[in-house]
């Protein structure tokens, strides 16, 4: 599968998952826009390719969004756009975890369960992040998140499909930068050690 993604985005996310394919970024990116100067996005909560602390995920109760921050984006972005999408979700379309627009086109960041400006409806049909809930047993799913820097500000009331908001997206992508994030179901009670001596 990794054959049907650009060259250019073929190393940053390999081995391809099943819906690897058909991720946002492979629809609206290209090379030229590719983390143009200098534009980076990273989290305080894990390093790229890294795994999401099962606080960020549907193992905890109260669990929120992880923090992002972000560089300054390239010059003509008038707004960001945020697509979070699991490259591994077993039907080869990618699970949309989270959909978020508004954004200020400048140096920035969510906090940790912070409230963004827009928020889109997830795979799951509501506005919020969709939080990861990965099978016991199963191996880590990947997680992209996937920056746009875009050209236009998008007319779209809150609750929009990712459907709508990617159609408004095309031809408007300045530039793009992308995170990965890991999560496996995690026995967090494993170590727990009830005092007995078992």
């Amino acid at each position: 599968m990794t054959a049907d993604i650009p060259a250019w985005l073929a190393n940053r996310i390999k081995p391809a998952g099943p819906a690897s394919v058909s991720l946002a970024i492979v629809t609206l990116g290209n090379a030229d826009i590719d983390e143009p100067d200098g534009f980076r996005l990273r989290s305080a909560a894990f390093a790229d390719g890294g795994a999401l602390d099962p606080c960020f995920t549907a193992q905890e109760e109260d669990a929120v969004a992880p923090p992002l921050e972000w560089t300054a984006p390239p010059a003509g972005a008038v707004e960001m756009v945020l697509v979070v999408e699991d490259m591994d979700t077993p039907s080869g379309d990618p699970f949309c975890h989270w959909l978020v627009w508004g954004l200020a086109a400048q140096k920035g960041q969510l906090l940790e369960g912070e409230t963004p400006p827009r928020v889109g409806k997830n795979s799951f049909g509501n506005s919020e992040w969709a939080l990861p809930d990965p099978a016991e047993g199963d191996a880590p799913r990947r997680y992209l998140f996937q920056l746009f820097a875009v050209d236009t500000p998008l007319a779209l009331m809150p609750g929009a499909k990712k459907a709508d908001v990617l159609k408004a997206l095309e031809g408007h992508v300045v530039g793009t930068a992308l995170l990965t994030a890991s999560y496996a179901y995690e026995d967090l009670d494993e170590d727990w050690d009830d005092g007995d001596g078992e």
